[in-house]
């Protein structure tokens, strides 16, 4: 995110309940490599943690649940570790950079950061960021940005397979 507003690629989907999310979750999850990163945004409640699930449930990972009182949950025992993020409790990026994020982001898993505008300059530059929005009832709107060369190539897979 360091600054970038520019997309490389954006691709939305309508979820109508938290299975939808999950099932995209799982979809992305496949085109997922190490050291990539998915930032989700979105309002308390939207459904950053099921897609997180869906994601983690496609990596092989175990059943993923919020972070927020424990900052990273890892997850181990699938094709790749995830590394489940959230920031929602971090007051500044000082405090964030003392996570030691980086090394999760360049690391061998897939980084998955709720709550990434709390420290945007330390969010890697190529990532898939997922904003969500409210519908009416159970639906959301999930759009996927990607911000570099590679967050554009898992998308542009995204869309021809989800």
């Amino acid at each position: 995110m360091n600054g970038r507003t520019t997309a490389e690629y954006e691709t939305v989907r309508v979820s109508a309940d938290a299975a939808g999310t999950v099932a995209l979750g799982r979809c992305l999850a496949d085109l997922l490599g190490p050291g990539d990163t998915v930032l989700l945004q979105g309002p308390l409640g939207s459904g950053k943690t099921t897609l997180a699930q869906g994601i983690a449930e496609g990596l092989g990972a175990s059943a993923a649940t919020s972070p927020t009182f424990v900052l990273i949950q890892e997850y181990r025992g699938g094709r790749l570790p995830v590394y489940h993020i959230d920031l929602y409790r971090i007051e500044s990026e000082v405090e964030a950079w003392a996570l030691g994020l980086t090394d999760y982001f360049y690391g061998d898993g897939v980084c998955l950061v709720e709550w990434p505008e709390r420290a945007p300059a330390l969010m890697p530059d190529d990532a898939v960021v997922i904003q969500i929005e409210f519908l009416d009832g159970e639906g959301r709107r999930l759009t996927f940005r990607a911000t570099g060369p590679r967050s554009a190539e898992i998308l542009r897979s995204f869309d021809e397979r989800c």
